[in-house]
């Protein structure tokens, strides 16, 4: 076992925040590696020399199904799960119920990989925007959790 500071083991908050986190990153490390295989299939390379290694400056170019990952799937990735990041981390700081933090991690979880396999596999409206909405229910709560506690300090 990995040797995290002991106080942080003992935060079954965190515990639990940090693993739902790496899910996320992996998730989003998968996304890249599937824009680069669109990014191959369809030859559709965005510098002049990967083009050139893949057969001629004529696929240094867009493609709409390269954007749909890298664009949209990937960067609504960054310009969400970035702020779960940072809103989980100092959430599991308040000594929230374990129980009900878990619950907010998963959810925020589950419907990111949900949006995620909306975008890829262009499911039927309106999929991807429910799974967005649910989504951002728990950081929503977390974000007011956080305000509140804070809000004397201000």
């Amino acid at each position: 076992r990995a040797a995290l500071p002991s106080k942080m083991m003992e935060n079954t908050v965190f515990m639990s925040f940090t693993f739902y986190s790496t899910i996320l990153i992996l998730k989003m490390y998968v996304v890249a590696i599937i824009t680069g295989q669109v990014r191959l299939r369809k030859k559709a390379f965005a510098n002049p020399e990967d083009a050139l290694r893949n057969g001629g400056l004529q696929y240094y170019r867009e493609d709409p199904d390269v954007e749909r990952c890298r664009r949209r799937a990937h960067r609504n990735d960054m310009e969400n799960i970035f702020p779960f990041l940072f809103l989980g981390a100092v959430y599991s700081l308040l000594d929230p119920s374990p129980a009900v933090a878990r619950i907010h991690f998963f959810i925020f979880c589950a419907g990111r990989i949900v949006h995620t396999i909306a975008y890829l596999l262009r499911l039927k409206a309106p999929t991807r925007s429910v799974a967005y909405s649910v989504a951002q229910l728990p950081c929503f709560s977390m974000a007011l959790q956080i305000l509140l506690a804070t809000t004397p300090y201000w």
